[in-house]
């Protein structure tokens, strides 16, 4: 079973994207803040990560630079979720490594589960 974190500081945000990929099938952890989701990226080890950017003790962009630097982490596929949507953050996040940047109005939480979905059937056919 494919293993999605969501680091989402938003309670009911996170508990609806969470439902939905379960209901999907994917294995899901949830953290709230950016140092507990960069913790359960090293200890879990994420199939994909949904990350949003404005975050509690390290936002998003601290938190995909310390994956994209690490060796490790690296290859972990990581959206950046979030309601930042300045061409500046978009071009940032995408600069930065983010495989994709979903902005949440734009999106229902099945939309982003299809695109999760994609993102990962083309890493594994690399």
């Amino acid at each position: 079973m494919q293993k999605i974190l969501i680091i989402e500081d938003d309670p009911f945000l996170s508990e609806m994207y969470a439902a939905k990929f379960n209901q999907a099938g994917f294995e899901v952890g949830v953290a709230i803040d950016g140092k507990d989701g960069l913790k359960k990226v090293e200890e879990d080890k994420p199939d994909l990560i949904l990350l949003d950017i404005v975050l509690p003790k390290a936002d998003g962009f601290e938190v995909l630079e310390k994956i994209k630097n690490n060796k490790e982490l690296e290859k972990i596929p990581v959206i950046l979720l979030t309601n930042l949507g300045q061409k500046e953050d978009v071009d940032k996040g995408l600069k930065m490594g983010a495989d994709e940047y979903i902005i949440k109005a734009h999106f229902t939480p099945s939309a982003v589960v299809a695109k999760v979905k994609e993102i990962l059937a083309s890493k594994n056919n690399e």
